[in-house]
Order: C-alpha cells, then structure tokens, then sequence
C-alpha cells in the first residue's frame, strides 16, 4: 500500500489556562487514532502554533487531517503538501510531540509574529526537515 506524507500548521486556538491539558488531550488522541490507523509523525506547538507531518495511507492520512481541520483546537489550518513517499521519516512514532525540551522551548521562543516568524514562509519539505530533526534530537536526548 503507498504511503503519503501530508504536512501542515495551524493556529492555536486553545486558551492559555487550559493548554497544557487540552496539548495531552490532543496527543493521547492522536496516538490512539494513529497507531488505529497505521499513521506515523510529528507534532510540533510553540508560539501559538501547530505543525504537524502525517504519514501512512492516504485515505486514513486525509481522514485525520479531516478531524484536524474539524478540531476547534486549530484555526487557519494550512496545507503545505500531500504527496507520495517512498518510506517513513518517523516510523516510530504514532505521534511524536517535539520541540518541548527547555533547550527548544528557549530556541523557538521568538517564533511569534512579533519577530516575524510566520510558519506560511515555510513549504512541506522545509516544515518536514524542521520536524524531523528536531525528533532526530529528541531521541538522541532520551538515549
């Protein structure tokens, strides 16, 4: 079965005081419905902002990014590419959150419109690499 790779982002439309549970809220649903849907990826939150890869096959992967769009959690959802790809850049993870260490949060803290970082400047494959080392470093930091 061909496997697709769909890359977006989004608008954090969830309030500050209820964040940290809605985000755990938001992965334990993701990881039941992808391990459910043999989808892999990667999500990233920081400075109001989803991104996210999704990969597996296509229909499951457009059907999650359906919920996606439907979740009024994200706002502004933009997709950045769907297309085929011939392996899986997180084939351990069901839905790997990254960018959450101390080290990241400082890193990414100047993402915000202020600074002008504005994650529509990015296309699928520069969104995808940003995510992807990023979990490259997150399991070198928990070996």
């Amino acid at each position: 079965m061909p496997i697709y790779r769909l890359v977006y982002y989004s608008r954090n439309h969830v309030a500050l005081d209820v964040l940290a549970s809605e985000l755990a809220d938001i992965l334990a649903k993701s990881r039941e419905n992808n391990i459910r849907d043999e989808i892999t990826g990667a999500l990233m939150f920081n400075a109001g902002c989803f991104a996210q890869v999704l990969e597996g096959p296509l229909e499951r992967v457009e059907a999650a990014f359906e919920r996606i769009q439907q979740d009024e959690r994200h706002g502004e959802v933009s997709l950045l590419s769907l297309e085929p790809i011939a392996g899986r850049s997180f084939p351990n993870w069901a839905m790997g959150f990254v960018g959450a260490s101390a080290a990241d949060v400082e890193r990414y803290a100047s993402f915000g419109a202020a600074s002008g970082f504005d994650l529509s400047r990015f296309d699928g494959d520069e969104l995808h690499q940003l995510l992807l080392e990023l979990a490259i470093e997150e399991e070198r930091a928990a070996a």
